[in-house]
């Protein structure tokens, strides 16, 4: 009844469990998902962080200018600026806000409702391998607001950390905590730090799972895998075959593979043939996807699924401000005033977005990290910069009290 399924995927947030059925135990019943209860403003939430997923996704697939292997985990993006959003006031608030769909819950709302998903997703299983830690590190002679800390530590569970960022051995150290939380799989996302850096808020998410009905290795043979440009490549590909949610649309036809007991699952997404991934993504939405995710039904699928691993990284900046939160990155407008009031300066700079996964007939394995930069305009008096003029430099002679430049120039060759 079936036809056999080659898959283009689209991977959704988390999709770890660690459960494994052994053969003597086949016969037994599987258990069934654990109902997660949330109240009303988890529940916004949840809405709330898959529709920005959504509008992330579409945003990257919109600026790929040649299609490659792309993951994002819309938790990851979220708790990072969750954390973030605790410093700031006045129209930063209300943007960000706005950008995370968030409008109408309180900051208390926010905070207990992050804290009661976070919890939920690492109970509900008790054979899940799930991982989600929080982190704020900051140059040790800026001021942070006590307030601003106490809040992500009891909320956010957030390692707070004061560092000398002017010391070459500070990125290795926020690196270490990044490669450690996430198993070695993504193990660097500070290249250096900047002398006007002040603060990095980060999330990293780790989790590794078992398919609840796994795929035979020796069923897994070399298929065609047709590419966007229409070319075939041959690809190690997976086979199974099992009772599973199922679901046809005129857009693409979709398969859920459960991990564990079935609290998480990767849903696989193929378009149709006169489709393609385009139409799929471009199709998303928070109610469209509600309505897909209904109208699952379990079916009798043979599911052929090619291995994957790949890692990818972003920046999330020029797609946040697109997204409304530009006020945020703006040094003149920004009011993160619940970090630092004395600095009118303190501003997003960067956001950094890291995935890596690994699919294989036994399961799952993967990580995300995201890190928000928090600078200012100008360093900081409490602490050293050091600035080397070692190569050709640029010079002015000014009026201090009009402004008046009075010589400009530059040097080449002293």
């Amino acid at each position: 009844m079936m036809k056999k399924i080659a898959f283009v995927l689209i991977v959704f947030l988390l999709s770890g469990i660690q459960y494994s059925c052994e053969n003597e135990d086949q016969d037994k019943p599987l258990p069934e998902p654990k109902e997660i209860e949330v109240d009303a403003p988890t529940r916004q939430l949840i809405g709330s962080g898959n529709q920005m997923g959504f509008e992330l996704l579409k945003k990257i697939h919109e600026s790929q200018e040649s299609p490659q292997n792309t993951m994002i985990s819309p938790v990851s993006v979220a708790l990072a600026l969750a954390m973030t959003y605790n410093g700031a006031e006045g129209e930063t608030k209300r943007a960000m806000e706005e950008a995370l769909q968030l409008t109408g819950l309180s900051r208390q709302e926010i905070n207990a409702s992050y804290q009661a998903l976070m919890e939920a997703l690492l109970t509900v299983d008790p054979k899940v391998t799930m991982e989600i830690a929080n982190s704020i590190w900051y140059r040790q002679e800026f001021s942070v607001e006590q307030d601003f800390l106490d809040v992500n530590q009891e909320y956010y569970d957030a390692e707070v950390s004061a560092l000398d960022f002017n010391s070459s051995e500070a990125p290795s150290v926020i690196n270490n905590w990044v490669s450690d939380k996430t198993h070695g799989k993504i193990t660097k996302i500070i290249e250096q730090i900047d002398p006007l850096t002040m603060m990095y808020l980060i999330n990293a998410i780790y989790f590794n799972g078992k398919w609840r009905y796994q795929f035979e290795a020796d069923k897994t043979s070399d298929e065609p895998f047709y590419l966007a440009d229409s070319s075939e490549i041959q690809v190690p590909t997976m086979q199974t075959e099992a009772d599973l949610g199922y679901f046809s649309h005129d857009l693409f036809r979709a398969v859920e593979l459960p991990y564990g007991r079935g609290n998480y699952s990767m849903v696989c997404m193929l378009p149709r043939e006169e489709y393609q991934v385009d139409d799929v993504i471009g199709a998303m939405n928070e109610n469209n996807w509600e309505d897909w995710m209904n109208g699952m039904q379990e079916y009798a699928v043979q599911v052929h699924l090619p291995k994957f691993k790949f890692e990818y990284k972003k920046s999330l900046k020029e797609i946040l401000i697109q997204m409304g939160m530009g006020v945020a990155f703006d040094p003149y407008e920004s009011d993160f005033s619940g970090i630092n009031p004395d600095r009118d300066d303190l501003h997003i700079s960067e956001v950094k977005h890291k995935t890596f996964i690994e699919v294989d007939e036994k399961g799952t394995e993967a990580a995300a990290v995201t890190s928000v930069t928090m600078s200012t305009t100008s360093a900081d008096p409490g602490g050293p910069v050091v600035v080397k003029f070692d190569k050709p430099f640029v010079f002015a002679i000014r009026e201090v009290t009009n402004g008046t430049i009075v010589f400009v120039g530059k040097v080449v060759e002293p």
